[in-house]
């Protein structure tokens, strides 16, 4: 378990020889906003930074903390994504994939946090998989080819997903997308097991692109603007959290050192392996990963 300071330290000495492009979806705030400024900051504001989500506004404001880069042609910029509509998703990634031709790495942290029960967007999908699941899949099936182009000519290509590395439960394959039987448990349980069969070699994106690094990672207790409707954190709780700042740096640690491969990680960017707390089978993979390309492609 390293300590902050070393984290630091080691994400410090990220020096590629070329210059980086960096996709952070979810970038405005929370844990994305917090891997961004670290990764802007490491890399001394010398990168192509781009900010996903919905707030212009925090995106702007964000950005223009960021160190001016000294390389001539960099830019930080935002495009601005409603992540839960996946034609959304599509006409982002279709854009990014022609201004962005080349990316090493992409970032995925949206998240939404309710106590609500199912609620559907106008394309029939519950609005919390669509942000913590199907989105982000999307985005990676439809920006693996920049990330594919960056391996082949030796740079790094990552991807991450912020979620719950190893905290799923069991799923029910013939309800992937919850519809016949919905409930935040339920929901609670899936999406972390389909985010850990996402990234799992056996049937995944990393069978039809090997060579490329795909990680899980579960962030811990992190002071996010999550919590909505005037909801704070109790402060006997906030010893065992961390803010912002230090869960973007213990994420960006994961993403820089992980080598090429599936990795899970937990709170601190320590490999939990893929085995603890799976509950993903090739069954599972084989109709996941078909549900997953019907429900995101036919919209």
């Amino acid at each position: 378990m390293l300590s902050l300071s070393t984290v630091r330290s080691f994400n410090a000495g990220f020096a590629p020889s070329y210059t980086p492009v960096a996709i952070f979806v979810g970038g405005t705030s929370g844990i994305g906003q917090g891997m961004a400024e670290a990764f802007a900051r490491h890399t001394n504001g010398n990168a192509h930074i781009v900010l996903v989500d919905r707030n212009r506004a925090a995106a702007e404001a964000i950005l223009a903390t960021f160190p001016k880069p000294a390389i001539p042609g960099i830019s930080h910029e935002f495009v601005e994504c409603n992540i839960s509509l996946m034609k959304n998703v599509r006409r982002v990634a279709k854009e990014l994939s022609t201004r962005t031709p080349k990316i090493n790495f992409l970032v995925l942290t949206p998240g939404v946090v309710t106590l609500n029960g199912r609620n559907e967007t106008e394309e029939g999908i519950d609005r919390k998989l669509a942000v913590h699941y199907y989105g982000r899949w999307r985005f990676i099936r439809d920006l693996l080819p920049g990330l594919e182009s960056t391996k082949k000519a030796g740079e790094d290509a990552k991807v991450i997903t912020v979620l719950s590395a190893g905290h799923g439960g069991t799923i029910d394959i013939e309800d992937l997308g919850l519809k016949k039987s919905y409930s935040l448990a339920k929901a609670a349980a899936a999406v972390p097991t389909y985010s850990d069969i996402m990234i799992n070699v056996r049937l995944s994106f990393l069978l039809r692109y090997p060579g490329l690094s795909f990680l899980h990672s579960f962030p811990g207790g992190v002071r996010t603007g999550l919590l909505q409707g005037g909801a704070t954190l109790p402060l006997f709780l906030t010893p065992f959290t961390y803010s912002v700042e230090a869960a973007g740096e213990h994420r960006l640690y994961a993403l820089l050192k992980a080598g090429p491969g599936p990795a899970r990680t937990d709170d601190r960017g320590d490999d939990i392996g893929l085995t603890k707390g799976y509950y993903g089978n090739p069954e599972a993979m084989a109709r996941l990963w078909k549900h997953t390309e019907d429900e995101t492609s036919s919209i």
